[in-house]
């Protein structure tokens, strides 16, 4: 970094740059383990350094961007939604990321004024953000007695959560400029709330996909438009990544669920109160806890399978 023409090359020279800063705050973070002095703390500490040893993905490492997306089910499926979504905000919070919303579409008004949520979409910074929240990419079900029903009858709601890797630009991913149709709108808040005056808002279709992504956070429709090009090399990503599953499936001729939409844990708050993660067995009937982010006990998994 310290040669006359480092930065001739800004590309490369901020992806360096950033990967030092990466090993510098690693190094900072064992510098603090040695001097702590609360062994449960140490202990905490010291499972997610293991942890870490084995996200060692290509994007493990890196940003996430985060998505949940309400189910069929109207009202209740809209709450489960928010409800996610203050879920994961807590975890990560515990976890010591940042969280920014990026889109977030709302449906009708409940009970005491609880505002539902159609789609949401979180930018979550910090160091192995991906590699910790990207196996809570699947099916949410809730079962419960609905606020939302006159005769407080039980209710299930789903919720689709989906976690992407964020990717700047992907080196084998090619956009071209004459594939897109952007288009930009007013940002606005619950029930059509805070609407801007300018038309800040991004929303970027890609022709040869369908696929659609949308960036509202920033002020300016240049950043919006940056962000939102972000989400969709993400998810141009994810979805060549699918299609590599798909033939690596067939070629070992065997038959792999491999789509997003399979479900992955329920939370029953009634007649009785239990969390189970369908693919690790782990239960608790600390529904409280985990809907406040305690989430890591799901995650053990990726130690005991190395």
């Amino acid at each position: 970094m310290q040669k006359p023409d480092f930065w001739k090359e800004k590309d490369k020279a901020i992806k360096t740059a950033q990967e030092l800063s990466e090993l510098q705050e690693e190094i900072t973070e064992f510098e603090k383990l040695k001097k702590e002095d609360n062994p449960e703390k140490l202990i905490r500490k010291i499972k997610e350094k293991e942890l870490q040893v084995f996200l060692s993905g290509k994007y493990d490492k890196g940003n996430a961007v985060f998505s949940v997306i309400a189910g069929a089910g109207g009202q209740d499926a809209q709450d489960w939604a928010t409800m996610l979504l203050r879920m994961y905000q807590r975890y990560c919070e515990n976890k010591g990321f940042k969280t920014k919303i990026l889109h977030q579409s709302f449906g009708e008004s409940g009970p005491e004024g609880r505002v539902g949520t159609k789609t949401v979409t979180l930018e979550v910074k910090g160091s192995y953000a991906y590699g910790f929240l990207k196996n809570e990419t699947g099916v949410h079900r809730l079962v419960r007695i609905s606020p939302f029903s006159a005769q407080s009858l039980r209710h299930t709601s789903f919720s689709m959560v989906e976690v992407l890797p964020e990717i700047s630009q992907a080196e084998d991913i090619e956009i071209k400029p004459e594939d897109l149709r952007i288009e930009t709108f007013r940002a606005s808040g619950p029930g059509g709330q805070y609407v801007n005056r300018r038309e800040t808002a991004v929303r970027i279709t890609h022709l040869p996909s369908k696929i659609t992504v949308s960036c509202q956070a920033e002020r300016l429709q240049g950043q919006n438009k940056d962000t939102a090009m972000k989400l969709l090399y993400a998810k141009l990503y994810q979805m060549k990544e699918k299609e590599k599953e798909k033939e690596l499936a067939k070629i070992k001729g065997k038959t792999v669920l491999i789509e997003w939409g399979s479900q992955i844990r329920s939370y029953v708050l009634h007649p009785y109160k239990l969390v189970k993660d369908l693919r690790t067995g782990v239960e608790t009937s600390d529904v409280e806890g985990v809907l406040n982010g305690d989430l890591d006990q799901f995650h053990d998994f990726l130690s005991k399978d190395k």
